[in-house]
């Protein structure tokens, strides 16, 4: 009985997760300078993966990028569908999955030491920005360079931002699962 309270609980969890990335990631910003619109998708990422850890919170993003995947509209600009994960915004896509490994490591071990969550949250951003960029840089038939500065260095100061909010209001959220014993 217990293993089965478990098993909903986490799947309670990640569903909550999945939800509030498909509420928040279709509001986006678009940009003047770039096919890469500022999003709230990145928020998400670090909010589920401070919460849930990298098991849960990268299942999460994956099942999020599944929704959008079959179509439904959770994608910046509430678009869905495998056109959006195979246009110039595509790299991204493997990136977030690869945020939540990498982050969600820091998480694991260090969730109570800020600097050092954060300082996963920033290891895993740099390779999502790896991949978009790259990505970015052969939908465009651009040098890497160029993809960057399109698609990455106008983002940091955001991404900076919601990384701060994320460790806000992330924290204590997972303080309270851990101390109600649902983590």
């Amino acid at each position: 009985m217990k293993k089965n309270k478990f098993r909903t609980k986490n799947l309670t969890l990640v569903a909550l997760m999945t939800a509030m990335l498909c509420i928040i990631s279709p509001f986006a910003i678009p940009t003047v300078f770039s096919p890469v619109p500022i999003t709230f998708c990145t928020l998400g990422i670090y909010l589920t993966v401070l919460i849930l850890g990298m098991k849960k919170g990268t299942l999460s993003c994956l099942l999020y990028i599944l929704l959008g995947l079959v179509g439904l509209p959770v994608f910046s600009g509430f678009s869905g569908g495998a056109g959006k994960l195979f246009g110039p915004t595509g790299g991204y896509f493997i990136g977030y999955v690869l945020l939540c490994l990498i982050a969600g490591v820091f998480v694991d071990r260090y969730s109570n030491k800020w600097y050092m969550v954060l300082l996963g949250m920033l290891s895993g951003t740099i390779v999502c920005y790896l991949f978009g960029t790259l990505w970015l840089a052969y939908q465009m038939q651009l040098d890497f360079f160029s993809a960057a500065a399109i698609g990455v260095l106008p983002y940091i100061p955001a991404d900076l931002i919601k990384m701060m909010l994320a460790l806000l209001i992330g924290t204590p959220v997972r303080k309270s699962l851990n101390r109600a014993h649902l983590l």
